[in-house]
C-alpha cells in the first residue's frame, strides 16, 4: 500500500503543468538538461541508492540530496518534478541529468538535451541554509559517530568544529566537520593544518 501511495504522489508531482505562476517555486537556475544513458541502470548513485531509469530522479552538482526540483523544458513548456539523488552532470554547460522517464515527460529523448529552468520545490529540513544553492561549499570531515553527544564533544575539541546528522543505510549518524570553504584549495589547507595537530580528516563537498 505504501509503495502504491508513493507512486501516485510521484505521478502527481510529475504531471505536466505550468510552474511559472506558482509562488511556491523558487527559480534557481537556467541552462541545459541531459539524461542518463541505459548504461547507468542499476549502478549506485552518489547518495547510495541504486539508479533506476524508471524513477523520477536526477543528478545535480550542488543541490541537497532528496531535494524536489521542478524542471521546465522552455522549448515546449513541458515540466516534470524529480528528486535529487546523484551528483553531476559533468559535461560542460549542463546543469541537470535526468532519468529516462523524466526526460520522456519533457519530450527531449530524441534531442538528448533541452533548455530548462529549475525550480526548487522543497529541500530536506536538515540541509544547510546557504545563499547560493548552485555554489559548492567544502569542509573537512574529521569523524563520524552513532552517538550525538560523542560527536558534539569531538567538535568542541577543534576550533571551527561542527556536527551534521546524515542517514547512512537508513540509519542516522553524526559527522564532525571543521570549517566551511569556498573552494577545495582552502579546505585542503585546513586539512593540512589539522594533520600537523594530529587530527586526521579528508576534504568533502558539503550537502547544501
Amino acid at each position: 500500500m505504501k509503495s502504491t501511495t508513493y507512486f501516485l504522489i510521484l505521478i502527481l508531482l510529475s504531471s505536466c503543468v505550468s510552474l511559472k505562476k506558482s509562488t511556491e517555486n523558487q527559480l534557481i537556475e537556467t541552462g541545459i538538461a541531459s539524461w542518463y544513458g541505459p548504461g547507468f541502470q542499476g549502478k549506485t548513485t552518489s547518495n547510495g541508492e541504486t539508479f533506476d531509469t524508471n524513477e523520477f530522479t536526477a543528478a545535480h552538482r550542488t543541490l541537497p540530496f532528496n531535494s524536489l526540483v521542478s524542471v521546465v523544458n522552455t522549448s515546449n513548456n513541458k515540466s516534470v518534478t524529480v528528486r535529487i539523488n546523484d551528483r553531476g552532470p559533468y559535461a560542460k554547460d549542463r546543469i541537470i541529468d535526468l532519468s529516462r522517464i523524466a526526460a520522456e515527460r519533457l519530450e527531449m529523448i530524441e534531442q538528448g538535451t533541452a533548455p530548462v529552468q529549475l525550480y526548487l520545490r522543497d529541500k530536506p529540513k536538515d540541509s544547510l541554509d546557504v545563499e547560493d544553492l548552485k555554489k559548492p561549499t567544502y569542509t573537512v570531515q574529521v569523524g563520524s559517530f552513532a552517538n550525538y553527544e560523542k560527536a558534539k564533544a569531538r567538535a568542541a575539541e577543534i576550533n571551527e568544529g561542527w556536527v551534521k546528522s546524515v542517514k547512512v543505510n537508513w540509519k542516522k549518524v553524526y559527522r564532525v566537520f571543521v570549517g566551511k570553504f569556498d573552494n577545495v584549495e582552502m579546505a585542503s589547507t585546513k586539512r593540512s593544518e589539522l594533520a600537523k595537530l594530529g587530527v586526521d580528516g579528508f576534504v568533502k563537498q558539503i550537502e547544501n
